[in-house]
């Protein structure tokens, strides 16, 4: 039977981990056990001792505040070393409904996807702002376009992920990890599913919602960013032929008044047009650069994939004979 282990990334959560902790199941079906680690990403509060006491199997620390792409990253090669066949992450603010993980484990066990993204019911949601909510369906949007999933709800935190994608995953962004994890998901051709999930009542303001114009800013960023490195042709393509066909029809335009009139002049527009295809055809070169070094990081990906997953089975059944000295 499998093993489970529930991830919560913490940043001085001692206010709501507790509650937090009391809603989840120490037994799911489909495997024969549950276990909970907490990765206490620099609190300057109570939040380990909170965890200790409410029988957190693993406390993992990090000495500073490393953001929550590196706690979640932390806690997935933790997950991995304690011998985790699923992996579920969830929030410390107990923002969804515990009672949902059997169904969003349920698509795991059963083979039908590698990682499952728990569909929060956005339009429903009361504390989130109309631009919030926006924002989320575009993120949503672009990840869909991006990685070629189906998938509902992007910026969920609430998904479940296989031993085998888990091993894959590499997170850039020091933002959030939600959205790049989904791409990784799609481009390495993994099973990503969505299934609907309730969600609790708010307990405190988001952490990565400082303000709306914070929130833009770095979903703008962070959207921008994902193009960039998972589309890089696409992307710089796309520059090049703006610029390119803005040059092209700065051409025609000097063009078609020197045939009319060419006592006109208008060299400027020949300069101007000029410097545009110019840069438009770096743009393009540009391209094909980005899209030489995406394959190189692709492979890298696969080599580190083919060495994380031989040390794993290697210390994995090490861990399970320590284990089972102990009880004895």
């Amino acid at each position: 039977m499998p093993k489970l282990i529930i991830q919560i990334p913490c940043y001085n959560e001692a206010e709501t981990l507790a509650i937090a902790l009391n809603d989840l199941p120490r037994i799911v079906a489909g495997f024969d056990s549950v276990e909970w680690l907490i990765i206490d990403d620099g609190s300057s509060d109570a939040t380990a001792r909170v965890a200790e006491e409410n029988g957190v199997d693993h406390v993992i620390r990090h000495t500073s505040n490393r953001g929550l792409a590196y706690a979640f990253m932390t806690g997935i090669e933790a997950c991995l070393a304690r011998g985790a066949d699923v992996i579920v992450n969830t929030d410390a603010d107990n923002q969804y409904n515990a009672a949902d993980l059997p169904a969003l484990t349920r698509p795991v066990l059963e083979g039908r996807a590698d990682m499952v993204i728990g569909a929060r019911p956005i339009s429903e949601i009361e504390h989130f702002s109309p631009l919030k909510k926006l924002l989320q369906k575009l993120g949503s949007w672009v990840v869909r376009v991006s990685s070629g999933t189906d998938v509902q709800d992007a910026p969920s935190g609430f998904r479940a992920i296989s031993r085998n994608a888990a091993q894959r995953l590499v997170v850039f962004n020091n933002y959030t990890y939600t959205l790049e994890t989904i791409i990784q998901a799609g481009r390495k051709n993994m099973r990503v599913v969505s299934v609907p999930i309730r969600v609790n009542g708010d307990l405190r303001p988001s952490r990565l919602v400082k303000s709306i114009p914070s929130y833009l800013k770095r979903s703008i960023f962070t959207i921008v960013r994902i193009f960039v490195i998972y589309q890089p042709a696409r992307f710089f393509g796309a520059v090049a032929a703006v610029l390119f066909g803005l040059g092209f029809l700065l051409g025609l335009r000097f063009l078609y008044f020197y045939l009319v009139d060419a006592s006109s002049g208008h060299v400027q527009s020949v300069v101007l047009a000029g410097v545009l295809m110019s840069m438009g055809f770096q743009a393009l070169l540009v391209a094909f650069l980005a899209d030489v070094i995406a394959a190189n990081r692709k492979l890298l990906e696969d080599i580190r994939y083919t060495q994380r997953a031989a040390q794993g089975e290697i210390k994995r059944p090490q861990l399970k004979r320590q284990e089972s000295r102990l009880g004895e």
